[in-house]
């Protein structure tokens, strides 16, 4: 398959996720204009219309949803072959490409790198790190086997196996009444600055966190928005801000007058999941996908077993 047709069928498939013409850029790399003349080239080649624009909307046709459900597949298919022929060049049996966030707690990751498979004694694993919602596109685009991702969007196209679920952590100031108590609830934070990540990374999470304050009648006094964790911490130290994060995250920045606490409130449990596509028949994933979820399930175990009886 010719690169430029991989390249056509990537700008479809980026569209028809994104229903805009600056985002699909923005994920493929390129300018708006280019993406509208990389669909348009491929429309004219098909002989029909893959979507619909009206003025600022882009909307799907039955043929266009028919055909990136197949593409996705192409470019799926087109990934494996490099990925393979970049095996044999290594000296290794299979490469396997994984994704997660840079905030990920490092036990998931370390507890990854150390399955070991013996129908894979040669095996390669390839560590990329991007924000969870990204990570998903790419594990849908084909460019990832596998990723660790919290809280990502649904797809029926996904299968997920969760390896985690922790609550979120605010890092407050140690001079603050926060810190006083072991655990905050939402209730605690009423009037106060909060940090947040911007809502582009991860909007779901980010709705649920404010749709949370308003039905509780909990209003913060300002918004600041993040990037990465490690910009929370001016916010906190010098004005008594609290800053939402993964525990990852608040760690990072629990220094010199900086603490953290957990945020007590099942409807914001965050969950990580190792996720794949559910077309994905490769033997490799199924078998570190399982491999995984037996050592994260024996070291639970072992825990469990260190816990003190009660007397």
């Amino acid at each position: 398959m010719a690169r430029n047709e991989i390249r056509l069928m990537e700008a479809a498939i980026a569209l028809a996720e994104e229903l805009n013409f600056s985002r699909a850029g923005y994920r493929l790399g390129v300018t708006q204009p280019a993406v509208t003349k990389q669909v348009a080239e491929l429309e004219d080649r098909l002989g029909f219309p893959l979507f619909e624009r009206d003025h600022q909307l882009v909307t799907l046709t039955d043929a266009g949803r028919a055909f990136v459900e197949e593409a996705r597949l192409a470019v799926l298919h087109s990934e494996r072959a490099i990925q393979a022929a970049r095996a044999v060049l290594n000296k290794a049996e299979v490469i396997l490409r994984v994704g997660k966030s840079p905030y990920t707690d490092p036990f998931l990751t370390s507890t990854l790198l150390a399955v070991r498979l013996p129908l894979f004694p040669n095996l390669k694993i390839e560590l990329s790190s991007g924000f969870s919602c990204d990570l998903i596109h790419e594990v849908l685009a084909g460019k990832l086997d596998l990723a660790l991702a919290t809280e990502p969007p649904q797809s029926p196209v996904l299968s997920m196996t969760k390896v985690s679920e922790s609550p979120f952590y605010l890092a407050v100031s140690e001079e603050s009444g926060f810190a006083e108590k072991p655990a905050l609830r939402v209730e605690d934070l009423d009037g106060a600055t909060w940090v947040l990540f911007g809502r582009r990374l991860h909007a779901s999470l980010y709705d649920t966190i404010l749709r949370l304050a308003e039905a509780r009648d909990i209003r913060p006094r300002e918004i600041h928005h993040i990037m990465f964790p490690e910009e929370a911490y001016h916010f906190v130290a010098d004005s008594n801000a609290i800053a939402f994060l993964t525990k990852a995250g608040a760690i990072k920045i629990a220094r010199d007058g900086v603490t953290i606490r957990p945020l007590n409130e099942a409807q914001l449990t965050l969950r990580t999941y190792l996720a794949s596509r559910s077309d994905n028949n490769s033997k490799l994933v199924s078998e570190i996908v399982r491999g995984f979820g037996k050592k994260i399930s024996a070291m639970e175990r072992e825990a469990q077993m260190r816990l003190p009886l009660a007397g």
